[in-house]
């Protein structure tokens, strides 16, 4: 009981936790080490991240560090600034004195004293609350305090930590079993309120879908996700769902004992639009027409005007990322700015209500229509690698620009889209959306039917990556109509690529001399228009076919050439593709050892633009050559990483189909080598390489032993191999920085793996990570020493 007496005196005031806290093991321990360097930490954050609760149990947890107590002020109800001092002299249980103004009483108490003060919800008295804890901090050099609020109080000395809302499932990333994805942050938080409400409520294969897509949509933001937990008492996981889409209606309700602005999701949002000045609440409404993210050339173009002068727009950006309503990104192009959907939806609303939704709308279009045509002109020049990371960061905001053409510009909004769909060829092609930008050049093409040169241009990009999924069937008619407007028209330049492309068509189709005719032609054509794009990818298709046919001289020749123009426009996707096109004629000669470098060379480019299709050709060529070599288990563990890459893509060679001869003989060959169950064992270990383990184990590098390939026995554990290797690292006691460094991996990602294995474990701290890994160990699985080499990156 004495024990109980003490804690209570050392935290008087907080709160109690009356649910259970998910995660933050991050933050709380970057929290911790703030309070070791700095008197004053602010946790700024969007309402409703979990500010108060994650400040009252770093309170908790450092209670014993400061014997004169910790002491919570929620100044949330507080309206009148001069009444703040009061405020926390009520909360320190400080008596009036007469005369005394109740600062100095405040200094006076607390000069002596090691103590911590908590100031919750600073942001509508934020100057008053700086001034005071300015004051506090100068009179008591003993004093640690910690803030909440939606932005920093600046004052001297301030540390700040963003709260971020909980993870979520990795977009994109592999299928997570059911146990694994309850054991997310945020699925976690979800799953335990809804256990308040339906005690036997659980993630199952029947509802997981709709159960990650609830904590995706309301941006793993806590108490969103709390509100609509409550709601499953009248509605099932899917009718939650459904009804996401008016979530501020939906999520109105809470427990009556939260204050007013926390009991349904618009007031909490509310709350922070009043604190914003009226520009910044029209910039917060105009960002909110953009999809995924903006940049701060983007925010310029489409929201300055009417009210907001372009060179304003940084200074209301700043403003809006202080009060945590747009969320600042680090990406390598340069600083990306987002809003939270729950935040976003707010500003479409309130850009409803200002009648300017269908002027910033084709803004935004506009906007993006003329950035993939500037990325068009830079394709073939030494900026293609920054325009094409420029288009995938901005997929999203392309899509809207897209439907927005289709959907509200009438004719000439359809040839915008059709235009702008045709642009981002290479977009589609090196970002694994070959089978969106078809769809968007088919839809454009049933709008705009006039026989022009945009159709006729957009007939032979949507053939060539119809060609690129294989499907010839559906690729020729449309050439066969390009052609047709092309004749019709003089076209030379369309008529151009349409004979290339139907050279592809017949190559795929295993007519290798008409092929290399029409790729002759195609090659003439091109330059004769001074267009190296299509000089270099007909020079490729020849190096190919040539090769196909046995003329090495022509082959390399062509190979050669197309080299030697990528390389003096800086140009590397076409190189790449040169590269092992060559590659191919080379091993072909017997030279595997300068075949598998050029290969590689080709291989790291297509990894570094993201193109799928481009690792997927250079996976294949490396197994064959592999296979050629004798080393079996190694093209074995290639063709079973193709497996998952393929399946991404969509299709396997497609418009090198005539190279499936190669395909054939390597499987059988390699097959016959190792026997069929040895190899299903080696191709199941290719499968299971993430595609940037794949990428190292294909170009060889030192860190790159296949997961699979390592002497491991598996012990009997919820931990995933990586996780496993983690909790030993934790165990020989590296710090998480160590660990990352070790794995050669981002602290960040390092830490989200322990705290992982924490929740997966049951655990609350890293020495029980090593007892458990301890106690593996004695029990003869190996765990302690079963990992060899260097494990490859997460």
């Amino acid at each position: 009981m004495a024990v109980s007496t003490s804690r209570s005196r050392r935290t008087r005031g907080l709160p109690a936790e009356v649910t259970s806290f998910v995660g933050r093991r991050r933050e709380l321990a970057e929290i911790r080490s703030l309070l070791s360097r700095s008197r004053l930490v602010t946790l700024t954050g969007v309402g409703g991240v979990g500010k108060t609760r994650l400040a009252c149990r770093i309170a908790t947890e450092v209670g014993r560090a400061f014997p004169d107590g910790v002491w919570f002020a929620d100044l949330g109800s507080l309206d009148d600034p001069e009444l703040l001092p009061q405020a926390l002299a009520d909360v320190l249980r400080l008596h009036e004195e007469g005369g005394r103004a109740c600062v100095d009483r405040l200094a006076e108490h607390l000069s002596g004293k090691k103590a911590l003060v908590i100031l919750d919800n600073c942001e509508h008295l934020l100057h008053d609350c700086a001034v005071l804890t300015e004051e506090l901090l100068a009179c008591a050099p003993e004093l640690r305090v910690i803030a909440t609020s939606r932005q920093p109080l600046h004052i001297g000395g301030e540390r700040t930590l963003a709260v971020l809302p909980l993870p979520l499932p990795e977009a994109g990333g592999r299928p997570m079993s059911v146990d694994a994805l309850a054991q997310v942050d945020a699925v976690r938080l979800f799953v335990e309120r809804a256990e308040a409400v339906l005690p036997d409520f659980a993630v199952t294969e029947a509802n997981r879908d709709a159960v990650e897509r609830i904590c995706r949509r309301l941006d793993g933001i806590p108490l969103a996700i709390e509100l609509a937990a409550v709601r499953l008492r009248a509605l099932s996981v899917r009718q939650l769902l459904e009804r996401l889409d008016d979530r501020f209606r939906l999520l109105a309700s809470g427990t009556r004992a939260a204050t007013p602005r926390h009991r349904t999701l618009r007031a909490l949002v509310d709350w922070s639009y009043e604190l914003c000045t009226e520009p910044e609440r029209l910039l917060w409404a105009r960002v909110s027409v953009f999809f995924g993210g903006l940049d701060l050339d983007a925010a310029e173009a489409v929201c300055s005007g009417d009210g907001i002068a372009r060179e304003d727009v940084v200074d209301l950006v700043s403003g809006l990322v202080e009060k945590s309503v747009l969320l600042r990104d680090e990406a390598p192009p340069g600083v990306r700015y987002r809003l939270l959907e729950t935040i976003r939806q707010y500003g479409r609303d309130r850009l409803a209500e200002s009648g300017e939704q269908d002027a910033l709308r084709r803004r935004h279009s506009d906007y993006y229509r003329e950035l993939a045509g500037q990325a068009r002109a830079h394709l073939f020049t030494g900026a293609q690698v920054e325009w094409l990371a420029r288009l995938r960061l901005d997929h999203a905001n392309l899509r809207g620009a897209l439907a927005s053409c289709f959907e509200h510009g009438g004719p000439e909004g359809a040839r915008a889209g059709l235009e702008t769909a045709a642009d981002l060829l290479y977009h589609w092609k090196t970002s694994r959306h070959v089978r969106e930008g078809r769809r968007w050049l088919d839809r454009g093409l049933l709008a705009v039917d006039e026989p022009g040169e945009l159709r006729a241009r957009a007939l032979w990009v949507d053939a060539w990556l119809a060609l690129m999924q294989g499907d010839d069937a559906v690729a020729v008619p449309m050439l066969g109509e390009s052609r047709r407007i092309g004749e019709r028209l003089g076209l030379d330049r369309v008529l151009a690529y349409v004979t290339l492309f139907s050279g592809m068509a017949s190559l795929y189709q295993g007519d290798s001399g008409p092929a290399i005719k029409m790729f002759e032609e195609a090659l003439a054509s091109h330059r004769a228009a001074h267009d190296e794009v299509g000089e270099v990818v007909a020079l490729t298709r020849l190096c190919l076919a040539y090769s196909f046919e046995g003329d090495s001289a022509r082959a390399v020749a062509c190979g050669q050439e197309a080299l030697e123009i990528c390389e003096a426009r800086g140009e590397v996707w076409h190189k790449a593709y040169a590269l092992m096109a060559l590659g191919i004629e080379v091993w072909r000669q017997g030279d595997s050892a300068r075949a598998a470098a050029m290969v590689k060379q080709g291989l790291r480019f297509n990894g570094a633009l993201d193109d799928w299709f481009g690792v997927g050709i250079c996976l294949e060529v490396l197994a064959w050559m592999a296979s050629g070599d004798g080393d079996h288990e190694r093209a074995a563990r290639l063709f079973g990483a193709l497996s998952g890459i393929w399946q991404a893509v969509g299709t396997q060679l497609s418009v090198f189909g005539h190279l499936t001869r190669y395909h054939d003989e390597s499987v059988t060959r390699t097959r016959d080598a190792l026997g069929d169950p040895a190899y299903r064992v080696s191709a199941a270990q290719g499968a299971r390489l993430t595609l940037d383990e794949a990428l190292a184990y294909a170009v060889e590098e030192p860190a790159s032993v296949p997961e699979a390939e390592r002497a491991y026995e598996p012990a009997p554990s919820p931990l995933t191999r990586r996780e496993t290797e983690i909790s030993r690292l934790v165990a020989e006691g590296l710090s998480n920085k160590e660990i990352a460094a070790r794995l050669v991996i981002a602290q960040r990602t390092a830490e989200g793996h322990i705290e992982h294995i924490l929740g997966k474990l049951g655990f609350h701290s890293r020495a029980q990570i090593a007892v458990w890994v301890a106690e593996q160990g004695r029990a003869g699985d190996g765990f302690a020493s079963g990992w060899r080499g260097v494990p490859p990156e997460a």
